[in-house]
């Protein structure tokens, strides 16, 4: 489908002594499913066991498809780290599915990362001429090096990981586990969002709110951008000597990529995209029949729309959640029957009705020309197009897999020349300034529509 793609779900636990670990994280990864469906891992350790002892199980595919019966009951621990991934950096190869677990002088770690680690290869430069890590293929590799390499220099891992992320440019969520504690870090900007959370007398982080709920959790806050959280034995502790700064957060979490029923950084990711139909709805309404939305993510827009503009709205898809994955490049014509394998239209509900559909993005162009195809190959009289963010226009560097400016349709062509590559009877985009009717005043990283890229 020609839609954007996040990079990675983190998730991490850390228990009391004797409690298993493993299963709570598996349903974590499921529950954050969307954010990369390319592999999937996890890493335990029994921080009453051997010390050093970390067990990994990683691979690629689906975490149902990863993990056994037989390897959940292996990965045994009451703290650990979990992993799904989506690939902008690094090809989609098992040698690239995290955590990545490393043993050094000082003992061992694993370490699971979401986001672009935008001077990754300056860093990598630097660990060659220490004659280190001259073949890491992504920033993530790199970033565990550089922890490797200050932990042998500084007392503890948490002082190791304060040293390193102060050196680091872009977005970033990071959890990594010693055998003995586990540290998650935000980046100081806050475009990447993380997520603490308990469950009776364990600690839990997350990419979004909903993964510590599915498990019975409860959402304590937000990391704070910058913040480094570790959990011992003995409790939590914060750090906070790299927050203060200017934040941005990622706007397309609300756009996009969150799950709607996840709560970041206060805002409800539902609220949010009910409020983008709405603003939506300001500009000039179409007369139309009815209003839909394209599943999953158009469809709270949707309804705001409805609202708003008071037309009918209605659902007018079926979407089939499973016709599986393929790791082989696809040709063009094997992209328009994923569409048509995907999505299917309710012939009955759109004959001879004039619709607003409401999507979230146009990236290339393709997938929406080829729904509004199905539409009127279904007997529907016009589609007006709505989409609830502004223009793509520029690449993204912070872990969001923006194609370039070249294949993003806004970029090289003008909104009418768009409309009538995609057939649609009218096409109309969010503002810019309506991000405050979504998010209020939230600090965001809108550079991909403006270009204002915040490092």
């Amino acid at each position: 489908m020609d839609k954007l793609h996040e990079e990675c779900g983190v998730f991490g636990m850390y228990a009391p002594e004797g409690t298993q670990v493993s299963a709570d994280i598996y349903c974590g990864l499921v529950a954050l499913q969307h954010r990369g469906q390319e592999s999937a891992g996890i890493s335990v350790s029994d921080t009453a066991g051997p010390m050093g002892n970390i067990e990994t199980k990683k691979g690629m595919g689906l975490v149902t498809e990863v993990f056994s019966k037989q390897d959940m009951e292996r990965l045994s621990g009451n703290i650990g780290v979990g992993h799904v991934r989506y690939s902008t950096t690094g090809g989609s190869t098992p040698e690239n599915a995290q955590p990545i677990a490393m043993n050094y002088i000082k003992g061992s770690l694993a370490l699971v990362h979401n986001g672009n680690i935008v001077n990754a290869d300056k860093l990598k430069e630097q660990q060659m001429y220490r004659g280190q890590a001259h073949y890491t293929t992504t920033d993530s590799e790199v970033l565990a090096y550089e922890i490797i390499s200050a932990r042998v220099k500084t007392p503890s891992i948490e002082a190791a990981v304060a040293q390193v992320a102060g050196t680091l440019q872009g977005g970033f969520a990071c959890l990594i586990m010693s055998p003995r504690k586990l540290v998650g870090v935000r980046d100081p900007y806050g475009i990447k969002p993380l997520v603490l959370g308990k469950k009776g007398d364990t600690y839990i982080f997350a990419s979004e709110s909903a993964a510590i709920v599915s498990i019975g959790g409860e959402v304590i806050r937000d990391v704070r951008p910058g913040e480094i959280l570790t959990v011992t034995s003995e409790g939590l502790t914060s750090d906070e000597r790299l927050c203060g700064g200017r934040s941005a957060h990622c706007i397309f979490e609300y756009i996009y990529f969150a799950r709607s029923d996840s709560v970041i950084d206060g805002v409800e990711v539902f609220d949010a995209r009910v409020r983008a139909g709405h603003a939506l709805a300001k500009e000039e309404v179409p007369e139309a029949d009815l209003v839909a939305g394209v599943p999953d993510s158009g469809l709270a827009a949707a309804m705001g729309y409805a609202q708003a503009s008071g037309i009918p709205y209605a659902m007018i898809f079926h979407k089939n959640s499973y016709i599986g994955r393929s790791f082989i490049k696809p040709s063009d014509e094997e992209r328009r029957s994923a569409v048509h394998r995907k999505l299917s239209v309710l012939k009955s509900v759109v004959a001879g009705k004039r619709i607003v559909l409401i999507d979230d993005s146009i990236v290339r162009g393709t997938t929406m020309s080829q729904i509004i195809e199905m539409l009127h190959e279904a007997g529907a009289k016009e589609v007006h197009v709505r989409i609830s963010s502004p223009p793509f226009l520029y690449p993204c560097y912070y872990g969001t897999d923006v194609p370039s400016a070249k294949q993003l349709i806004a970029s090289e062509h003008s909104t009418e020349e768009v409309r009538k590559r995609i057939g649609a009877a009218s096409l109309k985009y969010l503002d810019i300034d309506d991000f405050k009717t979504m998010v209020g005043d939230m600090p965001l990283c809108t550079a991909c529509f403006t270009s204002d890229y915040p490092v």
